[in-house]
């Protein structure tokens, strides 16, 4: 039971499922003993660097040139209720806000340019951050917000368009290296599905059918194909529990496999089989493997990073963390690999980023 309890903490920082005086002040937590961020076995990793120090830091991503990273923010002890976007530059490690500071953000990426960045907020219906679900008999859930709608910002934090407006979710959006469109999750069919949009919020269409959560989705480096994490049903049982807690605006994130497809949605295969939650899955920079995190060897803690060749095969584990790692991502030269993790955290729920020198 602790470890059910724990491992129900542990997930409220995923989400995941992307203004005050002191919004940017963290707690220091480093240390300058190199295995505290480095263990054994990481024979993939060179040079780790903790970026983060304090509070929940999660889905850092790189611009298009590999310069700035965008990353979701929460900071309570320092008036930063929950998640809000920010903006990292690798040169000189200087951050700021790119959101409003108003209502809860998640999953935001940069656009061609690196001039503007897409994310979801609730900030529109609300100020403040919205509640958050209990948990169900033991379970934990992860809160579906029909008031997450899509935005470009610039890098100062002016909205520059609004790109969904309705009732739904709207959420977990991604740009096309290709530049021409972008990849999201809604439940506006009344189940979570994959859709696609062009830059400019036209033209959108429904790529995925299959009733469960289909979210988290991301291109190849060539936008031809996409990676996604999917939560499907064994029994009937599972498909009633699903169905109910959806009306609820309420999903559970503890059994997910990843699946690929083209850029269309045709061609859908189920890449992993492996049982437990498989997830925030990326392609590799050449688009030959990919790279997600994964519970399956304990099916609670930890949660490390695997690769596994497109085609299923050839899965080796990359990390060795006692507790999470996730939300892993090449830079586009392929010489980086930035993620996010509990390691180096003096025991507490810190989850803070890290980059390191990617060695083939």
């Amino acid at each position: 039971m602790k470890k059910v309890i724990f491992l129900s903490s542990l997930i409220c920082l995923w989400l995941i499922c992307c203004k005050h005086k002191n919004l940017s002040a963290t707690v220091a937590v480093s240390s300058t003993d190199s295995s505290a961020i480095h263990f054994a076995n990481e024979k993939h990793l060179k040079n780790v660097k903790q970026l983060s120090f304090g509070g929940e830091n999660a889905e850092a991503y790189f611009s298009f040139d590999d310069l700035k990273l965008t990353f979701q923010h929460t900071d309570k002890p320092h008036g930063l209720m929950c998640d809000q976007i920010f903006c990292l530059n690798l040169q000189d490690s200087s951050k700021h806000l790119i959101s409003t500071g108003k209502g809860r953000t998640t999953c935001s990426f940069f656009l061609p340019g690196d001039t503007q960045i897409l994310y979801a907020s609730t900030h529109l219906h609300s100020d403040s951050c919205p509640a958050e679900p209990a948990h169900v008999h033991g379970k934990y859930l992860w809160p579906i917000y029909a008031d997450y709608e899509i935005f470009i910002a610039d890098l100062k934090g002016n909205i520059v368009k609004q790109l969904t407006k309705n009732k739904f979710y709207d959420a977990e959006a991604v740009v096309s290296p290709k530049g021409n469109k972008i990849l999201f999750t809604s439940d506006r069919s009344g189940d979570l599905e994959l859709y696609t949009m062009n830059l400019d919020g036209s033209n959108v269409k429904q790529i995925t059918k299959e009733l469960g959560y289909d979210g988290g989705a991301n291109f190849s480096p060539d936008g031809s194909q996409i990676i996604w994490r999917a939560s499907h049903f064994d029994t009937d049982s599972e498909r009633v529990e699903y169905e109910e807690n959806l009306k609820k605006h309420l999903v559970s994130p503890m059994k997910m496999e990843l699946f690929i497809a083209n850029s269309d949605g045709t061609n859908r295969k189920q890449l992993t089989n492996l049982g437990g939650a498989n997830w925030a899955p990326n392609f590799s920079h050449d688009g030959k493997k990919i790279i997600f995190s994964s519970n399956h060897k304990s099916k609670a803690i930890p949660f490390n990073l695997y690769f596994v060749n497109t085609d299923g095969t050839n899965l080796e584990q990359l990390t060795y963390d006692k507790v999470f790692d996730a939300f892993a991502m090449f830079s586009n030269d392929g010489k980086k690999l930035v993620w996010c993790s509990n390691r180096n955290n003096g025991g507490t729920r810190e989850t803070n980023i890290f980059i390191a020198d990617w060695l083939d």
